[in-house]
């Protein structure tokens, strides 16, 4: 899941969404409810949000499909788009989303015979970062060549592994004072 607010999203990513040679759905959310103060803003950014998904469903073929096949402003449209809209955002709302999310989840891992929750990738990135932390100062040839010259700039910022330790003038390790608790 990643994104980005109202306008800001369309000049970061969305020419990609439109004209990318691969389909990503995307989910359009928003409030109806706008905070005091900002509800010009907030209505234009919710027609900005509902023009996004048109765009996204219609494309701008116009009247001639061939014509427009060839020009490279061209947007195609049929790309998928869900909107969701909120009467407000409420915790209890945001809980509804993330329950919702978690579900998509679930049901996309069913569908496709995979366990979405147990994350391999993620364990093996844990025990790999575990063996350079161990390894990063004594046995780092054993990693493949681009994992060592980047551990090499690592460690020209970390001299001392990132222990939090210090080297002196006289060559002694210094440690850092003690965070205050909060």
């Amino acid at each position: 899941m990643w994104g980005q607010t109202g306008s800001n999203g369309q000049h970061a990513f969305f020419q990609l969404l439109h004209q990318g040679t691969r389909y990503v759905p995307i989910d359009f959310i928003a409030s109806l409810k706008p905070e005091p103060g900002v509800e010009d803003h907030h209505f234009a950014l919710l027609t900005n949000m509902l023009a996004q998904a048109n765009a996204f469903m219609e494309g701008s073929q116009g009247d001639s499909k061939e014509l427009s096949q060839h020009d490279p402003y061209s947007c195609p449209g049929n790309r998928p788009s869900s909107t969701l809209l909120l009467d407000e955002l409420t915790p209890k709302n945001l809980g509804a989303l993330i329950a919702l999310y978690e579900h998509k989840v679930f049901v996309q891992g069913v569908i496709w015979n995979i366990n979405s929750f147990d994350q391999w990738g993620v364990q093996l990135g844990k025990r790999i970062a575990g063996e350079i932390s161990e390894r990063i100062d004594t046995n780092a040839a054993d990693f493949d060549a681009s994992t060592q010259g980047l551990l090499e700039l690592v460690r020209a910022h970390f001299p001392n592994g990132g222990s939090g330790e210090k080297e002196s003038a006289s060559g002694s390790a210094d440690k850092k004072p003690a965070k205050k608790k909060r």
